[in-house]
């Protein structure tokens, strides 16, 4: 899908990462992904098609931080979050160096979302159910 640089972003580069991925990722395959709620449904639907295709997961790894840095955007843009470069000990907590705050100043991992809806899948992990569910959202878009 994509190919992550060596080095991750920070989090004042996400925002233009996740436009260029998501950019390369629909030139191609005309994917829905427009930083909408309902968009996380297709996010779900491509992971499910990784696990299906039998995918390990260090193949996959590029496509899951993509996915799950869209997820984070989707947060930003919809429910009032701001990226944030985690601290040692959140990096070490969440095995992600950055991450989302909500504007009630909780933190969430996104990426580390995204890895548990392709390690365990079914309908406990869904990203739309994340975000409708996820404490501290402003209420911009909640469909």
């Amino acid at each position: 899908m994509s190919s992550v640089d060596e080095r991750v972003p920070c989090a004042g580069e996400m925002r233009s990462w996740v436009s260029g991925f998501v950019t390369r990722l629909t030139a191609r395959n005309r994917l829905p992904l427009d930083y909408s709620v309902p968009s996380l449904r297709v996010v779900d639907f491509l992971i499910d098609g990784l696990r299906k295709g039998g995918a390990e997961h260090e193949q996959v790894r590029d496509a899951l931080f993509g996915l799950g840095a869209y997820v984070g955007e989707v947060l930003v843009r919809r429910a009032g979050a701001v990226w944030v470069d985690f601290d040692a000990d959140q990096r070490s907590y969440f095995g992600h160096p950055v991450g989302v705050r909500m504007p009630d100043g909780r933190v969430w991992n996104p990426l580390g979302k995204v890895h548990n809806r392709f390690d365990l899948g079914g309908p406990g992990e869904s990203l739309r159910t994340f975000y409708l569910t996820l404490h501290g959202r402003t209420r911009k878009d909640i469909a």
